[in-house]
């Protein structure tokens, strides 16, 4: 009875060592293409990225022995194709300075949320952990000083006559393009009431939040997570103008950016709507609907605020 009971486990033991080792034959391809436009960064900020980041976010994956074996394999070869679909930084380097910069301050902004690197990659690979050593490398990096003194009288002429057709426009039925994702143009959003303000450490810009009627009465009744449908959010962005005095201004209009709420329409991107317009000529932002992937890749952190940064004063979670 024993020997037979002994013989079950054996070939129970061999036929499961027979499947392990067939899966390992079932391998999707993981290949380093070339690098072909790294980040343009200096050393010691590239030595940090490849530390913690390259592993995942380049044409430069190195897999420990652990990860070459299945299951731990498939799970890895799918997070580096999105990984690298998200950000490479084997190939960003194409892109103009401005918008690689502003490619590695959402990395940073991810970093000192906790969002990356991924908490269940750390517990494997504890050596991709980014130090507030290195942390503050890459901050310092995106922080460049600030311009001293006051801005140019002819700088400030212009931005201010910019400003006054910015204000005056709101008077005017503007023709803009929609958003390559169909979001049209919401020209009343100065009129909605502001809700919060920010800026940007890397680019030295100033944003002001304005939320519609939707959204302040869901302030006011502490209904902000999730926020109900029908709540608007629009986040206008100047860039810093010193005066000299230790005070910003705000100098030329950049972009204004919408959230809006709809849990059935925009399901497929997280219950928002997300649209984009830069430029005095109001351009709609990005090359085709799947821009939105960049937007909820960037508020993917705060998803425990129903993906919204920005929390209204008075408004808990």
């Amino acid at each position: 009875m024993a020997s037979a009971y002994g013989a079950r486990v054996l070939w129970i033991a061999v036929l499961a060592g027979l499947v392990f080792l067939g899966l390992q034959l079932i391998r999707p391809t993981l290949t380093n293409p070339p690098v072909t436009a790294e980040l343009q960064a200096p050393p010691e900020v590239r030595a940090v990225l490849r530390q913690s980041c390259y592993s995942c976010h380049s044409n430069e994956t190195k897999l420990p022995w652990f990860d070459q074996v299945v299951p731990a394999y498939w799970i890895v070869t799918k997070d580096v194709k999105e990984a690298r679909a998200h950000l490479n930084f084997s190939e960003i380097g194409k892109l103009p300075a401005p918008q690689q910069k502003a490619a590695l301050y959402e990395a940073v902004n991810m970093i000192q949320l906790g969002a990356m690197p991924l908490p269940s990659y750390l517990r494997v690979h504890p050596g991709a952990a980014v130090s507030a050593e290195n942390l503050k490398v890459l901050r310092d990096y995106l922080n460049p000083p600030a311009p001293a003194g006051a801005a140019a009288a002819a700088d400030t002429s212009a931005a201010d006559a910019q400003y006054k057709g910015w204000i005056a426009a709101s008077n005017q039925t503007l023709t803009v393009k929609a958003s390559p994702n169909g979001i049209e143009f919401l020209p009343d959003y100065k009129n909605w009431k502001t809700i919060s303000s920010t800026d940007r450490y890397d680019n030295h810009t100033m944003r002001e939040i304005l939320g519609n009627d939707v959204a302040v009465k869901a302030i006011a009744e502490n209904h902000i997570n999730p926020w109900p449908d029908g709540t608007a959010f629009a986040k206008v962005a100047w860039a810093q103008q010193p005066d000299g005095k230790g005070v910003s201004q705000t100098g030329a209009f950049i972009q204004v950016e919408f959230m809006i709420r709809d849990s059935k329409k925009y399901a497929s991107t997280k219950g928002w709507g997300w649209a984009r317009w830069r430029g005095t000529d109001l351009k709609p932002y990005g090359k085709d609907a799947d821009f939105s992937k960049e937007c909820v890749g960037c508020h993917e952190p705060v998803r425990q605020n129903d993906y919204v940064y920005t929390m209204p004063l008075g408004g808990q979670q």
